[in-house]
């Protein structure tokens, strides 16, 4: 059983924008709180990068080649976390997965199926 769903993924115009979104709905509530969230892409014959990672005191970092278009958020309450994406780009396709690391403790870690998002005209 997955520990974290993605959903939110398509297929969206150059310019466009999606929210990917990533739930984690058989954590409790004080564990996802405690973990640092974060969310990567994979590009065909490439490997997975860091896209934008939110701490569990709410501290956020960015990919440079998304800063300024990209924001992610967390909803500790609905145990939730975002990635808003406006002025997408081509470059931007890729399979979106959604990660739950432990801190300080960084011995367990979670990662979704992953969602496609594509970026063509």
């Amino acid at each position: 059983q997955e520990q974290l769903v993605e959903s939110g993924g398509g297929l969206v115009q150059p310019g466009g924008s999606l929210r990917l979104s990533c739930k984690a709905p058989r954590m409790i509530t004080s564990v996802f709180n405690s973990y640092n969230m974060g969310w990567y892409r994979q590009a065909p014959g490439e490997q997975r990068e860091l896209v934008a990672m939110v701490a569990r005191g709410g501290q956020t970092d960015y990919a440079d080649s998304v800063k300024g278009r990209f924001t992610i958020s967390r909803d500790n309450s609905r145990k939730t976390t975002f990635l808003q994406m406006n002025d997408l780009k081509p470059e931007d396709t890729g399979v979106y997965y959604c990660h739950a690391q432990s801190v300080p403790d960084t011995s367990r870690d979670y990662w979704g199926q992953g969602t496609q998002v594509t970026v063509s005209s």
